[in-house]
Order: C-alpha cells, then structure tokens, then sequence
C-alpha cells in the first residue's frame, strides 16, 4: 500500500521501516501511527523478512514526541483513544515474530522513545537525544513509556526520568542500559544494517522462539518463565532449521537456515 509519511523498504531479509515527516521532526499523530501499524502488518505477512529496522528521516529526529497540535485539541475521550491507538502500535512491534531493532538519530522524545523502546533493541547516533517530558505539558507518557521505561533501567531511574522530564545523551542512555550500542551519525544505518543481516542469517523459527521466550517470560516468575523455554525449545526442534543447524555443525560446514513461521 501507498504511505504518506512512512517509508518502508525490503532488502533481502532485512526490512526497514523510515519515519519520513522531517518538517514536524517526524512526529507521531494519529496517522501516522495508523501507518506504523499497518507496516508493521505488512512486514510480518512477508515471510521472507526476518529483521526489520525502525529509523527516522532528516537527520535530526527519529521521532520527537507526539504531535502536539493534534494533541493539544483532544477531549477527554480523544485522549484516552488516541493513547490506546499509541499502544497498540507500540504493542504491534513488542510482538512481531521478528527482531526489530531501533535506529535511533538525533532526538527520541515522549513518543519517539516509546515507540524505540517497543522495538528489541536500539542503537544510536552520537547526536541523539532521549527523554519523556510530557510531564512538562502537564502529561504523562501515554505510550507506555511508564511501563517499559521502568522494566529496562528499574523504577527508580524511570520516575527520575519521567518526573523532571529531562532529556539524556546517548552516552547516559547507553549507561542506563536504553541503547545497546552508541556510534557516530554517518555509521548508524551501517551498523544497524550488519547487526540486522548477521541476525538474518540465523533460523525463523529460532529467533521468534527466542524473542518470545524473553518478553513472555519477563512478565512472569522463573519457574514459569523456565517453562515457556522448555516449550519453545521443543517448538524449534521440530524445525527444518534445527535439523539443518545440528547436521551442519556435524558436518563442519556453515548452515543454511531456510524456514519460516509460514511453513
């Protein structure tokens, strides 16, 4: 389908998803949340995507928040639907089978952080900016920014964060455990991309196992969680990528991972 402020490519295994409204410092509003979704629903329905990169475009944002002048004119009802439809975009890419990984340049604000800590992981330009200053505008994070925020940095650093609604540099976020990985502007893309396709290069059926297992099993106690692994683990033995993986290694010779959640 056609987008009028995303831009979404396929290379191979590797899809990438560009936020591409760099006047409004790609800004989300309602539409282009719906966007998002939809994307993200495209991208699974392609069976021969295994990674995707969320990105902003223009150099100076990833996303910079939720778009104020929509924001300012809601209702309370508004609101409480235009934070629902925030979170079930969030939520679409938390719970694509695939990694995704966020590819943070420049500021991730309010929003803009919400939707890259749905993501994976994240890696970052030196440039980039992070914060949730919705406090500042009388707001709290509506994107569930109060949620994942405090399960990656723990609840003490995120009511910091959220409280004063400061913003960090990617060198603090990357202290904090936001970021995985921080490098300069022109290598971000780059560097995305090599994780991507080295990850690419490992099972379907594996790496949606894998991802599951940890974001399930994070919402659950440890007997549980051990559990669900159990069950995943079984799941990725009866693959032809388990079976090409063992036979590979036996053989002394790289293995060619060809399944898929279709199959």
């Amino acid at each position: 389908m056609a987008y009028n402020h995303i831009i979404l490519e396929t290379d191979g295994p590797v899809a990438t998803i560009t936020l591409n409204r760099p006047k409004s410092l790609n800004a989300l509003n309602t539409e282009v949340l719906n966007e998002l979704f939809q994307a993200a629903e495209a991208v699974e329905a392609d069976a021969s995507v295994r990674v995707l990169i969320l990105t902003g475009s223009g150099g100076k944002a990833f996303a910079a928040g939720a778009d104020i002048t929509e924001l300012a004119e809601l209702n309370t009802l508004q609101g409480k639907a235009f934070a629902a439809g925030g979170h079930k975009t969030m939520r679409r890419f938390q719970t694509l089978p695939i990694p995704v990984i966020a590819a943070v340049n420049g500021f991730a604000l309010g929003g803009g952080l919400e939707l890259a800590l749905s993501c994976d992981f994240i890696y970052a330009s030196e440039n980039a900016k992070f914060g949730l200053p919705e406090i500042t505008l009388g707001l709290i994070p509506g994107f569930g920014g109060t949620q994942r925020l405090s399960r990656i940095i723990g609840k003490n650093m995120a009511k910091e964060m959220i409280f004063t609604g400061k913003t960090i540099t990617a060198a603090e976020a990357l202290g904090l455990g936001i970021v995985n990985q921080v490098v300069p502007a022109g290598e971000l893309m780059e560097s995305a991309l090599k994780t991507a396709r080295a990850i690419a290069a490992k099972g379907g059926v594996s790496l949606c196992m894998a991802k599951q297992a940890i974001n399930q099993g994070m919402d659950v106690d440890l007997a549980a969680g051990c559990q669900m692994e159990i069950d995943a683990f079984a799941i990725c033995m009866a693959s032809q990528d388990a079976k090409e993986g063992t036979h590979a290694f036996l053989e002394k010779r790289k293995p060619e991972f060809k399944g898929n959640l279709k199959d």
